[in-house]
């Protein structure tokens, strides 16, 4: 069979059930999470969904050659289906050199809200993070790799906690585009644009103050690859990014390539609830949608195979919202409990590709692809058939055996993997890239 490459830049959307985890590629040492949903279930023979942080530790560079290496970990909200299994990747080998949280983490907290283990953690680790960074501060020098936080969006509480004595420079929020991970530049092939939260929203529902970034992709031949990843936003905070950004002339952040379905194919999205009290839907966000698209767009559903009929009350995905998205492009619908089949769900990849962008890989050739580094070169992904065909492969009694034995607490780095981080990434300066308040 043909035989091809992982990425060198791309998106992976890994099966998960009903729930969010999204790996971006951004070069061969910088790989971005947005949100993990790493199910118990996974460690199972028979799994249908992705071990996620196994197969992260077994493909992430090791600019140090032992520590795999994740760049940024972003969390949209903490909700179990996008935080689950947080915790075991605090306590995995994974070094997680930076990390994105919202300002909700700490309002849920002061006003006692039920929230996961898993959240709990992410919110430990958190200001953790916010404290070494104070600490560093206060000696006149950037957090370490491993310590680094940003803040965004904003809150009407923010004097009562105490990320807000952070400098302006690990704050950012909606109209503002972040180009630096974990402290180096990599504006020349990643932007993160912030759509959301909104201030407005803040005291709202969990889901509705969720992290809203459009990604943007650059190969160096300058070809440019768009998503979308609006957390679990429904209707009314997605029409208002959308006309705010064109209210705003800003179209080219409304564009995309690739749309991850807004609360893993929720009808929510496109349906709200009339004067009646009826449910109608909404053609102004689908047109809005549609007219941003690419001709060869595609839409992810990250959630468990549909239903043949949906009934009221029935949790997403919705056959409704599926039929409303069929509408706007000609692709298929992407569902990752079902991609290519329910019995073998595998990844859905994305590949930046000069001149044509962002193009769905083919599962076949994943499967049989193998990347040409040599064993020595530790700093790159290992094979594609840990993202296809090996995606379930690991028996529950050989995962549970390493995740008893691996104990090891989220800190910051060593002198030794920093060094190797900076000379693996080229770079020993503080951010170029200012992403703070104000700051475009």
């Amino acid at each position: 069979m043909v035989q091809t490459e992982l990425p060198e830049s791309g998106l992976v959307f890994w099966p998960v059930g009903t729930g969010d985890s999204t790996t971006i590629v951004v070069d061969e040492n910088t790989v971005v999470q947005v949100d993990l949903h790493d199910m118990k279930s996974a460690d199972e023979d028979d799994a249908v969904v992705a071990a996620v942080i196994d197969r992260l530790e077994e493909t992430l560079p090791r600019p140090d050659g032992e520590t795999p290496y994740l760049a940024l970990f972003a969390l949209t909200h903490a909700d179990l289906d996008h935080c689950g299994g947080f915790a075991d990747l605090l306590d995995s080998s994974i070094l997680i050199g930076e990390i994105w949280a919202t300002p909700r983490l700490w309002r849920e907290l002061s006003d006692d809200t039920e929230m996961c283990e898993d959240a709990r953690r992410f919110q430990e680790e958190v200001e953790r993070r916010v404290q070494a960074t104070l600490a560093a501060v206060e000696k006149g020098h950037e957090p370490a790799s491993g310590d680094r936080v940003l803040i965004i969006g904003y809150d009407d509480d923010r004097e009562l906690h105490s990320y807000s004595e952070l400098p302006d420079a690990y704050f950012t929020g909606p109209g503002h585009t972040i180009t630096s991970i974990d402290g180096v530049s990599v504006s020349d092939r990643f932007e993160a644009f912030v759509h959301a939260p909104f201030h407005d929203d803040c005291a709202g529902e969990r889901n509705d103050t969720s992290l809203a970034l459009q990604i943007q992709l650059r190969h160096p031949d300058g070809t440019v690859g768009r998503a979308l990843l609006l957390g679990d936003l429904a209707y009314p905070t997605i029409k208002k990014i959308f006309d705010y950004s064109e209210g705003h002339n800003r179209a080219d952040r409304l564009a995309w390539d690739v749309l991850l379905s807004p609360h893993h194919c929720s009808k929510k999205v496109m349906y709200a609830t009339g004067e009646d009290g009826t449910e109608e839907r909404k053609q102004d966000i689908l047109d809005q949608l549609a007219d941003h698209a690419s001709d060869d767009a595609y839409i992810v559903a990250s959630a468990r195979p549909f239903r043949d009929e949906d009934k009221t009350g029935d949790n997403p995905p919705h056959l409704l919202a599926k039929e409303a998205y069929e509408e706007i492009t000609s692709n298929p619908i992407l569902c990752t409990g079902e991609y290519p089949t329910e019995e073998a769900p595998h990844p859905v990849v994305f590949a930046l590709e000069p001149g044509e962008g962002l193009v769905l890989q083919d599962v076949e050739e994943l499967e049989e692809a193998r990347l040409t580094k040599s064993a020595g070169q530790s700093g790159g992904w290992r094979t594609l058939a840990a993202l296809g065909a090996t995606v379930f492969a690991v028996g529950a009694a050989a995962a549970a055996a390493r995740r008893r034995a691996q104990q090891i607490p989220q800190q910051g780095t060593t002198d030794r993997v920093g060094a190797a981080v900076r000379q693996a990434r080229g770079d020993e300066a503080a951010p170029v890239d200012a992403v703070g308040f104000g700051r475009q």
